[in-house]
């Protein structure tokens, strides 16, 4: 039988699970390329004329991101043989209106991917919960082995969570420079995650099932 192209569900035992550090390289990756491009763009377009065609700096990165988003997606696949469903989603976007903004040479929908993004990965948490999944489980499963009513409290989280990142995005880009969002982008709202991350974890060490096992155990003798 042929491997599914998706990911599996987090509770099939045959799934597969993604190296940590690997899982956070490729999700972080793209953006970083973004930024770094986009710093650096007139100087890109300097040393090769040639990118003078896609537009502005802005526009340039925009490329270069779609470019970085499909390599971090084939390598999820050659290391896989499966692709992560939010990178995939998160990609459908960026490649959507990545191709917008070059196409109609346009800022805007380089500026609202963000606030798409997370918007949508917001309400799909949220609307999985209303249908009883706790789609959270594709994200942190290599991460995190969590209970049934962990992954609920942790979805509903992050699901809040998301659409105050797609809130934040909206302030950020209508209100100041291209610069200031730029930055605020990356060294931002990177950190804001990794805030949140950490302030969840006593929620993750009361329902992690690692730690019940142990327990358990004792409990037993």
């Amino acid at each position: 039988m042929n491997p599914p192209i998706l990911e599996s569900d987090p509770s099939d035992p045959r799934r597969k699970t993604l190296n940590p550090a690997l899982k956070f390289a490729l999700e972080l990756g793209p953006g970083l390329v973004f930024f770094f491009t986009t710093i650096r763009g007139e100087w890109l377009a300097q040393k090769f004329p040639i990118l003078t065609h896609l537009g502005e700096p802005l526009l340039i990165a925009t490329a270069f991101f779609m470019v970085a988003t499909a390599l971090s997606l084939a390598v999820s696949w050659l290391v896989m043989r499966s692709l992560p469903i939010m990178p995939l989603v998160s990609g459908i976007i960026v490649f959507a209106f990545g191709a917008l903004a070059l196409w109609l040479q346009d800022k805007t929908f380089a500026y609202m991917k963000p606030t798409i993004i997370n918007s949508l990965f917001g309400l799909t948490l949220l609307g999985g919960l209303a249908f009883g999944r706790s789609l959270l489980g594709y994200v942190f499963d290599s991460a995190f082995s969590l209970d049934a009513e962990g992954w609920r409290k942790l979805t509903f989280r992050w699901g809040l969570f998301f659409l105050f990142l797609a809130a934040l995005n909206e302030v950020m880009w209508r209100n100041f420079s291209e610069e200031t969002w730029l930055y605020f982008k990356v060294w931002g709202t990177i950190p804001i995650t990794f805030v949140f991350t950490f302030s969840q974890m006593p929620l993750i060490l009361r329902h992690s099932l690692e730690e019940k096992a142990p327990k358990e155990e004792k409990a037993g003798k």
